[in-house]
């Protein structure tokens, strides 16, 4: 196994569901890299607004972290933890009762962690319409029970997600 890492060429969301192929065409070599797929559905509600109706910044937070923990086990049943997360801009707030859905994607498998998109979109409660919110990129590293870094074997992990 080497050390480089695959990278995933990206043409923006994949369309495609489970089972399907990323952009490109074809399905790529690993299993589930590039697949757009629904990690997180929630129902926001009161107890996670701040003082202006919209739900706090870091409760969306959480919930890309967990997206992003969903996407990475997809690649392997190893402890994963949250290395880094890219810059996140807020396009638009979430409103109480709106539906928020995360859809993850893989765009880069190491030896020892795995690069991950999430694309947060929101379900307005009064209109059905859906407003994208933001998108982060996670670094998911595969640890020990010591917290050290593991190798893993890319795309052999979980199967039927």
């Amino acid at each position: 196994m080497t050390d480089q890492p695959t990278n995933i060429p990206s043409d923006g969301p994949s369309a495609s569901g489970p089972g399907g192929s990323g952009p490109g065409g074809s399905a790529d070599a690993q299993e589930g890299v590039n697949d757009r797929r629904v990690a997180l559905r929630v129902v926001t509600m009161p107890k996670d607004t701040n003082q202006y109706g919209t739900i706090f910044g870091g409760v969306i937070l959480s919930y890309i972290d967990q997206a992003g923990f969903v996407e990475a086990r997809r690649h392997g049943n190893h402890r994963w933890v949250t290395a880094s997360i890219q810059r996140v801009d807020f396009r638009a707030p979430v409103i109480v009762g709106d539906i928020v859905t995360l859809w993850t994607r893989t765009e880069r498998i190491g030896r020892t962690s795995v690069t991950v998109c999430v694309d947060v979109e929101a379900e307005r409660w009064s209109t059905g319409r859906t407003t994208d919110v933001t998108s982060a990129h996670l670094t998911m590293v595969a640890v020990d029970e010591t917290g050290q870094p593991v190798p893993f074997a890319g795309g052999s992990g979980v199967k039927g997600w």
